[in-house]
């Protein structure tokens, strides 16, 4: 658990911060923002639990433009969300982020990826090339994102806590 300590009035009081989630935020143009949600629905079977549009959308546009969408893959929540061009939404530089879906049939998934619109990225890895002994392959799907699909871990070696 995260902890931090808080002055008050002089005196020091540890505060405990408690997470009870990770959700990944995927962003991705304004404009693409709904095909993108169509995109994971197709290539990973999510399931979109809520979405946001913008308030002030005019009758006259083509396509609702989301501000987030909720969406259930796995067990956990993905958020994707459209961004404006004139947005001020804080952009970093980072080493990147890969999303990582646990399977039983990697061809399959890459195979149903793939013909959402992904592309597959390099060979399937099997044994010591994977991880914890499994199997593993990548796509990059149409907004930039990289997923993994690995098949469950045959043995990770154990970390001290």
């Amino acid at each position: 658990m995260a902890q931090h300590e808080v002055q008050n009035g002089g005196a020091k009081e540890a505060v405990e911060v408690k997470f009870t989630a990770v959700k990944p935020h995927l962003m991705v143009e304004a404009a693409k923002a709904v095909d993108a949600v169509q995109f994971y629905k197709t290539a990973f079977g999510a399931v979109e639990s809520g979405r946001n549009v913008y308030p002030k959308r005019k009758a006259e546009q083509d396509l609702p433009h989301i501000v987030s969408s909720h969406l259930e893959l796995a067990g956990s929540t993905i958020l994707v969300s459209g961004v404006a061009e004139d947005s001020a939404t804080v952009k970093t530089k980072g080493a990147g982020c890969v999303l990582c879906l646990e399977t039983e049939d990697v061809e399959a998934a890459i195979a149903k990826a793939v013909s959402a619109g992904a592309v597959a990225e390099g060979e399937i890895a099997d044994g010591d090339g994977a991880f914890c002994g499994g199997r593993v392959g990548k796509v990059k799907d149409p907004y930039g994102y990289f997923w993994l699909f690995c098949s469950p871990a045959k043995e990770c070696a154990e970390v001290e806590a």
